[in-house]
């Protein structure tokens, strides 16, 4: 049997904890479980079904979107949000039914799998588990540039530009008093 100041030290601490768990916030709140400290980053282990291709850092993004790119399962796209509202490839996941792993190399099994792998701009580097890291997109070198899509891009930027006045194109005469 308890007794009535023992019950009221529990009202306390109950308050006390309370207010504490509601001042944390959600991260903080797993951190504060025993087997929140535990939990691996996905694709830490190897046992999931996708292997995950970093091309961008998670520091950069404030909001995450999962597509599917295209067949159900296959290959799936993680689109991140940045705080001044652009979107962009966060990371790829693709299905362990569309590649495979030889030593620390990516091998793509399907069609699919291997254009998003040619697309990247670097071969995936293994990290651990299922977890690899590549470029975003292909380094050109100077000598290949303009690119197509630089040409395409100049020439719609010079066709927005407001026409010149007559009076700006023509020499400015300057005249000066008498000498």
């Amino acid at each position: 049997m308890t007794t009535a100041k023992q019950r009221s030290a529990a009202r306390e601490n109950i308050k006390k904890a309370q207010a504490t768990w509601q001042s944390m916030s959600s991260r903080a709140h797993a951190r504060a479980q025993p087997e929140g400290k535990d939990r691996e980053k996905p694709g830490a282990t190897g046992k999931g079904d996708y292997y995950h291709i970093e091309v961008r850092r998670k520091a950069q993004f404030t909001t995450f979107r999962t597509q599917d790119v295209g067949h159900r399962g296959g290959i799936e796209r993680v689109a991140g949000k940045r705080n001044r509202g652009s979107w962009d490839t966060q990371k790829w996941l693709i299905s362990k039914q569309h590649a495979h792993l030889e030593g620390n190399r990516l091998i793509p099994d399907t069609q699919d799998a291997r254009e998003v792998l040619d697309a990247l701009g670097s071969e995936p580097k293994h990290i651990s588990g299922d977890r690899f890291k590549a470029a975003s997109r292909p380094n050109i070198p100077e000598s290949e540039k303009p690119t197509p899509a630089q040409k395409r891009r100049s020439s719609k930027t010079s066709r927005r530009r407001k026409p010149r006045d007559a009076s700006e194109s023509s020499p400015v005469a300057i005249t000066t008093g008498e000498l």
